[in-house]
């Protein structure tokens, strides 16, 4: 196989998993059939199955990424795709007198599954393209956005067949759970790093010491610098208004009146989440990543602000505007990471920047969760949830600021 062929497989196959990850972000779609039929109508409980998921990704990012500088990247999917495929099919038999298992097998199992590929593969990626890690790991992350585009009619579909909300969604987590085992394990057979010191043609990496060059710092070295916890606590408060709207899109348009074509809110900010992990990966690298981030965040804080406002079909618009400068957090942070620390370890050291990702996570959705309950009546009442997250956004546009690159060590 020629280099050009060996580094687009990778890529292709990394882009077919991503795309099926893509699930987890059509929550607001199982949202209502599951809080009826397994938490007896509370939504903070319901979405809590969400967010544990996204925060067990960031822990199985880190122990996979772990994994995979021992055993290999092309194992460590295969395994992920497993854990996954066994979470939703456990998920699937859940009820509603034992509600904990739901977080236990499609938050818990699911999310730690989803881990061991997700970072992986985005690292795999980046090795096998360093003259372009902004652009190629906004393709790979916008394809799991996309996953949502996809997704959502099969989805829906698939939970009117069999039996509608409040009776579809558990049977439908068993044909999921089926189709991650099928594509992560075929995808997973041309998941593999390149060779040692490998450079694509005609790339000349930055001469060591010079402002533009990256040490490769280990996992060890990255827990004692302060920019790690600088990006990890901003990445965990950058992506709170991006995660509300997520989660709680389609009972939200349908909250504005917008009944009838409320799953249009769920496509909206699949489609919008994905081009913006493409779209702003490639601004980053033109731009760079700190800029890209901070305007990111301006623009997350305002429309956070902006919710109560729209009417009608704007609500579409405001949707798919928070996703698409969602998705781009996601696909700059990674770059950011190993910009900061190196593309050596960048499995590792971005699952546990990802740590940031699950806490943001289930902040999110506990605050979302509550003050829609509050919002039955009223969806203006669940405007708080997201001054919070404009607030948050502030906060980590200052801690974005703050961030320096590491002094090099010298070497003896």
């Amino acid at each position: 196989m020629s280099t050009r062929n060996s580094r687009v497989m990778p890529v292709i196959a990394a882009i077919a998993i991503q795309l099926c990850l893509g699930i987890a972000y059509i929550w607001s779609i199982f949202q209502t059939g599951i809080s009826i039929s397994i938490f007896n109508g509370d939504n903070a409980k319901a979405g809590l199955t969400f967010s544990l998921l996204l925060a067990t990704l960031s822990i199985g990012s880190t122990v996979g990424g772990k994994l995979q500088d021992k055993y290999g990247s092309r194992k460590i999917v295969i395994i992920g795709g497993l854990i996954l495929a066994a979470g939703f099919m456990g998920a699937s038999f859940v009820t509603s007198s034992t509600p904990y298992l739901l977080w236990l097998t499609y938050g818990v199992l699911g999310g730690f599954g989803m881990g061991f590929t997700y970072s992986t593969t985005i690292a795999c990626a980046q090795k096998w393209y360093p003259d372009k890690r902004g652009f190629i790991t906004g393709i790979i992350v916008s394809a799991l956005g996309f996953g949502g585009v996809i997704f959502t009619p099969i989805v829906e579909r698939l939970i009117s067949g069999f039996g509608g909300t409040g009776v579809g969604e558990l049977k439908t987590f068993a044909i999921l759970s089926i189709v991650f085992l099928v594509v992560c394990t075929a995808g997973g057979i041309f998941i593999k790093n390149p060779p040692k010191d490998y450079l694509p043609e005609g790339y000349t990496p930055p001469a060591s010491g010079s402002s533009n060059s990256v040490y490769d710092y280990s996992p060890g070295q990255v827990l004692k610098m302060p920019q790690f916890y600088a990006i990890t606590f901003a990445l965990m408060l950058a992506c709170m208004g991006g995660l509300m709207m997520i989660g709680f899109a389609k009972p939200i348009a349908i909250a504005k009146g917008m009944e009838s074509t409320a799953t249009v809110g769920v496509l909206v900010i699949s489609m919008f989440n994905s081009f913006g992990r493409l779209f702003w990966g490639w601004v980053s690298d033109k731009l760079g990543r700190k800029r890209t981030i901070i305007l990111l965040l301006c623009g997350t804080a305002i429309l956070s602000l902006c919710v109560n406002l729209a009417t009608g079909y704007l609500i579409y618009v405001l949707i798919g505007l928070i996703g698409l400068f969602y998705g781009g957090f996601l696909s700059t942070f990674p770059a950011f990471t190993s910009d900061l620390f190196g593309s050596k370890y960048m499995a590792t050291n971005y699952g546990m920047v990802l740590i940031g990702f699950g806490v943001g996570a289930v902040a999110s959705s506990f605050i979302a969760g509550y003050f829609k309950n509050l919002a039955e009546a009223d969806i203006n009442l669940m405007f708080p949830a997201f001054v919070i997250a404009s607030v948050a956004a502030v906060v980590s546009i200052v801690l974005t600021i703050i961030v320096k690159k590491p002094a090099q060590p010298t070497k003896k």
